[in-house]
């Protein structure tokens, strides 16, 4: 068979993770401070951007990315032209003017990163025995995120991945495909890649969470993250077909958009104030959905720079280059927020349309809720809900909770009704606190007492609730009466 050289033209089409959708994933999944933060930095680092109007917070983060060079050139004339000195506009989220003392509600801190992992749990509709699993795992994760349930030594990435489900699978007695499902579900919970068991299979499941998958992205941490810590970027060019800058473009994803360390930054702190990113009014006989802009500057573009941009042959072309570069930045800051703000403002609003009897009648009427059905009534991805709850309080007639808090696993009563976790927690501390302090109730006795009152949870689900409100066991309530 002989073999022979020939030139093809193929037409592909194709979608690049630019720097201005990484910074519109960032943006969904901060709390308002962190994104006063961000934008306040752009402000000092931007020449092209300017405040308009009043601000009391300072601080700063790091810049987003300046925008690629391939991008379709714009229109600058055109759009400076129609432009007004406030930028490109907002979206009028009706901002609520009241002030709110912030002290006058404390949040308690996360128990780690196991205790942020936890919260979770109930959003993610487990059946019983997924559940079991799903503790044991999320009991297991290290300060890094990772489970490290087996010797590594010697052992290749695949190897160590097969050996920890091994491990989960005999110390649950789950069969190796409920056990690997569960484990899945919880890696793409806050934060994606959580309870990973390599590294490589970390930065994987974050690179598959992307919006717009990168081959090469997926290929280099499969195959070649060894040579990428060296910076072998000839070597992965040359394994995988590529181009150099390509290989360089995937190394510059994976370093910033990708998190090696899922569980930093989740340690114990100091009981903090909570000041809420989104406030529920009840107006007249319906709930009214704001968001808190407070201290979140407003922006426009510079009249000198714009000035700048439309004289003809004032700027030299690499300064025009410059500012053209800063303008895109600014602009796509400008449509990330607005993006964010009106994302979460319909996740709130569909969390609103969902729970209203729990607004309406207290805890009794808080129905369970899983991400899913909120990702399904609006049309957007599953992990999409998972980053507007993340780290976000709401402030609503009933309390200030984290937005999280409206999602739960539903309990099922006799009388075939459904009935939140959340619900029976307080149902389970109601019957501790009527009972004979000289003789505590057992869990088991917990759990006849419930069934009395139509609910009907396994002793070991009434145990697991009682430690969650930190109650003590039978035995150790008696010691210390």
């Amino acid at each position: 068979m002989g073999y022979e050289l020939k030139q093809e033209l193929r037409l592909t089409q194709s979608l690049v993770m630019t720097p201005q959708l990484q910074l519109a994933i960032k943006l969904l999944q901060l709390s308002r401070l962190e994104l006063v933060e961000m934008v306040r930095q752009e402000v000092e680092t931007n020449p092209v951007v300017e405040e308009n109007g009043e601000s009391s917070t300072d601080a700063g983060v790091e810049e987003p990315a300046p925008a690629v060079a391939e991008e379709p050139e714009m229109d600058w004339q055109a759009f400076l032209e129609n432009q007004s000195d406030h930028g490109s506009g907002g979206i009028d989220f009706n901002v609520n003017d009241e002030e709110n003392d912030p002290l006058s509600m404390l949040s308690d801190p996360e128990e780690g990163f196991a205790g942020h992992l936890t919260a979770q749990l109930g959003m993610c509709g487990f059946e019983a025995d997924e559940l079991a699993v799903a503790e044991f795992i999320v009991g297991n994760v290290d300060d890094d995120g990772y489970l490290r349930l087996v010797d590594t030594d010697g052992l290749t990435d695949g190897q160590v991945e097969d050996g920890v489900l091994a491990e989960i699978c005999r110390h649950t007695g789950a069969p190796v495909e409920l056990a690997g499902r569960v484990l899945g579900m919880i890696q793409r919970m806050d934060p994606i890649g959580a309870c990973s068991r390599t590294l490589r299979e970390c930065l994987l499941i974050q690179a598959m969470d992307m919006p717009v998958r990168d081959t090469v992205v997926e290929e280099i941490i499969k195959n070649h993250l060894d040579a990428l810590s060296r910076r072998n970027y000839k070597a992965i060019a040359k394994a995988l077909g590529v181009s150099v800058d390509e290989v360089y473009d995937a190394a510059k994803i994976i370093n910033q958009s990708l998190s090696p360390s899922p569980g930093r930054g989740y340690g114990g702190e100091p009981a903090h104030a909570v000041i809420p990113d989104v406030y529920i009014e009840k107006v007249g006989d319906d709930y009214v959905v704001t968001l808190n802009d407070d201290g979140l500057p407003k922006l426009k573009i510079s009249p000198y720079y714009r000035q700048l941009l439309k004289g003809d042959g004032a700027l030299t072309p690499e300064a025009r280059g410059y500012i053209q570069d800063k303008l895109k930045s600014a602009l796509w800051l400008i449509k990330s927020v607005h993006q964010r703000q009106r994302t979460i403002y319909r996740v709130v609003e569909c969390i609103v349309r969902f729970q209203r009897g729990f607004l309406d009648r207290g805890l009794k009427h808080l129905k369970p809720l899983v991400l899913r059905d909120v990702a399904g009534e609006l049309g957007v991805h599953e992990s999409t809900v998972s980053r507007v709850t993340s780290n976000k309080y709401v402030q609503t007639p009933r309390g200030i909770f984290e937005l999280k808090y409206f999602f739960s696993n539903s309990v099922s009563r006799e009388d075939n009704g459904d009935l939140t976790a959340e619900y029976i927690k307080e149902k389970v501390a109601d019957v501790i606190k009527a009972e004979d302090p000289k003789s505590p109730l057992s869990d088991m006795q917990i759990v006849e007492k419930l069934k009395s009152s139509g609910i009907v949870v396994a002793r070991r689900t009434a145990a697991k609730y009682r430690e969650d409100l930190g109650i003590l066991s039978s035995s150790r309530r008696r010691a210390v009466y």
